[in-house]
């Protein structure tokens, strides 16, 4: 018979094992090396006990709910941003068919380098759109705007394919993008309110059927979780079929010349190798001119001590004092460097709490909207980390700024900052200062644009004099 005792004093945990006497079981009555029998039958486990078999269960649960969630709520956000790029496809495409139209009369010939720009603007937006969701879509050159040489130009024929494609299917796979998760909100939930609904009210969201008793409308639920499958099932797949045209279209192709990419690539790669040769020096520098100089301090004054210890043991105590003030000193500025290389922070409380305690420590007052569900690369979060650093600096040094606020969102495999804040503005040197690091911008300024050039990201900083000013930087997650 198993009799289940109470455990002594201070062995309140009947899991916890490690602390106990040896031969000790603290399910019994508490004499150290009697053991009792367990009243639970072999192979049975309690979850949240610790027990290996109930950690499986949990850990396989959760690898086979996480992902799909999380692959369809990412489709239908790029459903979603296809579907604004597919309305205002189907927008040129009206436009060049009456262009197309009304030149046979000469009037449309006016208007087809207005199209021709249209169409090539739409084609390099939905190359950035699939870029923030996927591998980046390289384009080439720009196309001609003249009617005759496009008419001859394989890029604009291309462009013209991907319009008729996505301003059809596109358009049709982007409203259901959008529809069906109203549509299972809209469903599952009938049987919280159809009785306050009127009578012969259609009850589905597909335009058929009344519900006139509970029956009905936990029916009507069903439906909305068969809703719920379709867009755990499908929805990564129209995704995918959305953007095949422009991966396949908007592409540059084999006989294109890609020699303005690849000049950029490696200038890419020279602004990485001199980012970390500056910051080489800079390393170097603080610890020659500031650690160093303490150590240094502190053996002479160790020396100076030990020499006068004999005759003079209050001037030894005097030196001591200075040389442990001064290996403090090395302490800190050594701490002080190693975070400058990688924050500790990062690693601690990842970029939102690293971002929320450069905002809390900024004399200005700061809001933060931090919205990263997965983490992005160390070098990543490193770099985003110190152009908010450099940033908020910038904005209590120079700004005059009351407020100022800090955004970071992770979409689609690109990390989007800005700092904005309503100080005078005229950051940069000019009114409006973008991207390649002018002679205009600060060395603050022109460190940021080669750390984000180093991950190949983007940098724009508007800043017109009296403000406000509003830095956007662009880095890719995985880099």
């Amino acid at each position: 018979m198993s009799i289940q005792g109470q455990a002594p004093a201070g062995r309140q945990d009947v899991g916890r094992r490690g602390t106990e006497h040896p031969g000790a079981d603290n399910r019994g009555t508490g004499n150290p090396g009697t053991e009792q029998p367990s009243t639970t039958s072999p192979g049975t486990e309690h979850p949240g006990t610790g027990h290996p078999g109930a950690d499986r269960r949990v850990t396989s649960l959760r690898n086979g709910v996480v992902p799909p969630l999380t692959a369809a709520r990412t489709a239908v956000a790029q459903l979603a941003s296809g579907l604004r790029t597919a309305l205002l496809a189907l927008l040129v495409l009206l436009w060049a068919a009456v262009t197309a139209v009304t030149s046979l009369i000469g009037i449309g010939l006016l208007a087809a380098p207005f199209v021709l720009r249209a169409l090539h603007a739409l084609a390099g937006r939905e190359r950035a759109r699939l870029g923030r969701w996927g591998p980046e879509v390289i384009g080439p050159q720009a196309p001609p705007t003249r009617l005759r040489p496009a008419l001859v130009d394989p890029t604009t024929r291309r462009e013209l394919r991907w319009l008729l494609r996505h301003a059809t299917l596109g358009l049709l796979l982007g409203l259901l993008g959008v529809y069906l998760p109203v549509a299972a909100l809209r469903d599952t939930t009938f049987p919280l309110y159809w009785r306050a609904m009127p009578e012969d009210t259609t009850a589905t969201s597909v335009g058929f059927g009344v519900a006139h008793s509970w029956p009905d409308a936990l029916a009507v639920a069903l439906l909305g979780l068969s809703w719920i499958v379709i867009i755990l099932g499908l929805t990564p797949g129209m995704a995918r079929l959305q953007a095949r045209p422009g991966r396949s279209l908007l592409v540059a192709g084999p006989d294109v010349d890609l020699s303005l990419r690849v000049a950029e690539l490696t200038a890419t790669r020279a602004a990485a190798l001199d980012a970390h040769a500056v910051e080489l020096r800079r390393i170097e520098r603080s610890l020659h001119d500031g650690t160093q100089n303490r150590i240094v301090t502190v053996t002479v004054l160790l020396g100076a001590a030990r020499r006068m210890v004999a005759r003079d043991p209050a001037g030894a105590d005097e030196l001591l004092e200075r040389a442990q003030s001064a290996a403090e000193q090395a302490l800190a500025e050594l701490r002080t460097v190693s975070r400058s290389i990688l924050p500790p922070v990062l690693d601690d409380r990842g970029l939102t709490g690293a971002l929320s305690g450069l905002a809390a420590n900024c004399p200005v007052p700061c809001r933060v909207d931090v919205d990263i569900p997965e983490r992005c690369a160390a070098s990543v979060e490193a770099t985003a980390y110190f152009v908010v650093a450099e940033a908020l600096t910038n904005v209590a040094k120079h700004s005059g700024a009351a407020h100022a606020t800090v955004t970071a969102h992770s979409r689609g495999g690109t990390l989007l900052l800005r700092v904005e804040d309503d100080g005078r503005g005229g950051a940069g040197g000019t009114s409006e200062a973008v991207g390649s690091g002018g002679e205009g911008g600060g060395s603050g300024l022109t460190g940021m644009r080669r750390r984000v050039a180093a991950h190949d990201g983007s940098l724009s900083l508007t800043s017109p004099q009296g403000g406000p000013t509003t830095l956007q930087v662009e880095l890719p997650c995985g880099s």
